[in-house]
């Protein structure tokens, strides 16, 4: 009797020891590692910053303005992307730098990229057709600037004057080399390449007899060139006609050099300008360059451009694609079609 009370005994402690231990595993642990299953898979992935360069230009240009102004548009308006103004030499090192994928974005002349797309800049065979246009800017006015005290008063007046052109390489320079080579006049100028404002000062310490601009109108160099010493704007657009240079180069029009914008011209100036476009290299994701373009032209950054800059007042949706002659960047032209703007198959 009592080894059967022993027994029973014994199987009640082996059950109540088997409940204890069944309990304390399929009710405290399991629920935590639910938790954590359903806590990883709502946490979204670490999504991945994009580093971006955007290709401006010397200081005292307008491109580093522009370039300034959209990177911190695309860096406060753009999901996952860290971009950053750089300072260039201006177009042509722009159009090298995002063919290379060195810089992603930048500004250059719309003759630069068309040439360039053909292998036919100066001395420079390249193709560089992976530099997309995304949207023009504004006009790049060319003005050539010198001082009442060089008794510069015509384009044929140049021969033997000290002339600045811009920095070397950039879109003034190489506009300038393509004008005054058209007119025979390039190997008979002494040329110096300086940036703008480096030029307007050398100007007014007497150094140079005038600088070539090709910037937004107006120009803050010229403006303290004016302000420095007295200086004339001369008419480059008839010469032009005249020697054959915009049937050479038919992506430059006329443009008039308004007066009373800078002291001491008083009267309008012909002259002529070529389109400043914002360029992608190709393998920037679409998707990308088409918010960038929303931000600019739908969420206010229109409003950002023009007050940093009053050239920014030429931009617009109802400009659309004006100036440019190549190939759209893939965002480019989904944001563009989206605003009902018609692009040629070409451009596509």
């Amino acid at each position: 009797m009592v080894s059967t009370m022993r027994v029973i005994g014994l199987l009640l402690v082996v059950l109540l020891v088997s409940a204890c231990g069944t309990s304390s595993t399929t009710t405290a642990p399991t629920a935590a590692p639910i938790e954590q299953t359903q806590a990883t898979a709502a946490a979204p992935a670490p999504a991945q910053t994009l580093r971006y360069a955007f290709g401006g230009g010397p200081v005292g240009g307008v491109f580093q303005v522009y370039a300034d102004v959209l990177s911190l548009i695309i860096k406060e308006k753009v999901p996952g992307v860290d971009i950053t103004a750089e300072g260039t030499g201006g177009s042509a090192e722009n159009l090298r730098s995002v063919n290379a994928g060195d810089r992603q974005f930048g500004i250059v002349y719309s003759g630069d990229v068309a040439l360039g797309a053909l292998g036919q800049l100066p001395d420079d065979p390249t193709v560089y057709d992976k530099v997309m246009p995304v949207a023009p800017l504004y006009g790049g006015v060319a003005h050539l600037v010198v001082s009442e005290a060089s008794g510069i008063n015509s384009v044929n007046d140049l021969v033997g004057k000290r002339i600045a052109l811009g920095n070397a390489g950039s879109g003034a320079a190489l506009s300038a080399e393509r004008y005054f080579k058209a007119l025979g006049l390039f190997d008979k100028i002494k040329i110096e390449y300086l940036g703008y404002s480096q030029a307007a000062a050398a100007m007014a310490d007497g150094q140079l007899d005038g600088f070539w601009v090709l910037a937004g109108f107006p120009n803050a160099s010229v403006r303290e060139a004016a302000a420095a010493t007295k200086i004339k704007l001369i008419d480059i657009y008839t010469p032009g006609v005249e020697g054959g240079f915009f049937q050479q180069y038919p992506f430059y029009s006329q443009r008039m050099l308004t007066g009373g914008a800078y002291d001491g011209v008083p009267n309008d100036v012909p002259s002529f300008q070529d389109t400043a476009l914002w360029v992608a290299n190709a393998d920037v994701p679409e998707d990308i360059v088409y918010r960038a373009l929303k931000a600019v032209y739908l969420e206010g950054g229109l409003d950002r451009l023009r007050e940093a800059h009053p050239s920014a007042k030429e931009m617009g949706l109802e400009i659309g694609i004006t100036g440019i002659a190549n190939k759209l960047h893939p965002g480019a032209v989904k944001f563009w079609t989206e605003q009902g703007v018609q692009i040629p198959d070409n451009l596509k």
